[in-house]
């Protein structure tokens, strides 16, 4: 499978290669990349079904609600907060006031390369967000990618 043109015009990047870019500018905390194998249809499944496989990729995530280009994230705690939302075929972008999320996808020689990030979006938060980055964030990053091929090889 291909991933449509409307999202990726002659030229421009592919999905993956976009997120990456977005990451390196976000100075993201969180960003992983991988060669799942296993067919973009079932990995793109998972991705883009954002309120009933987002709180099993996510471990803090309870509940995410989404209508339309909003969504509502509520925390384990209760704690809730709006997002914007931009999902087209192998790309997903997910922005509140204090957060970025993105998930990218493209097939790739008999699987899928997949991709995901975190980041702070206050320059405020950046500290926390190096830090996060350099105690955690490969090791969520690698987390995330292992829990979207098991939900995948699930479908």
């Amino acid at each position: 499978m291909t991933v449509p043109e409307e999202v990726t015009p002659a030229g421009a990047p592919d999905p993956v290669r976009r997120l990456r870019v977005l990451a390196a500018g976000l100075r993201a905390g969180m960003y992983a990349e991988e060669r799942l194998a296993l067919p973009y249809d079932r990995v793109w499944a998972v991705a883009s079904d954002l309120e009933g496989e987002l709180p099993h990729l996510v471990p803090f995530l309870r509940e995410f609600r989404v209508t339309g280009d909003r969504a509502l994230a509520v925390g384990r705690w209760k704690v809730s907060e709006p997002f914007e939302v931009r999902l087209a075929p192998g790309w997903c972008l997910m922005q509140s006031r204090l957060v970025v999320g993105g998930m990218a996808a493209v097939p790739e020689a008999g699987g899928t390369r997949f991709a995901v990030l975190g980041a702070g979006r206050p320059t405020t938060l950046r500290p926390a967000q190096w830090l996060y980055g350099r105690l955690l964030g490969e090791r969520r990053g690698q987390a995330f990618l292992h829990r979207v091929a098991e939900r995948a090889e699930l479908r």
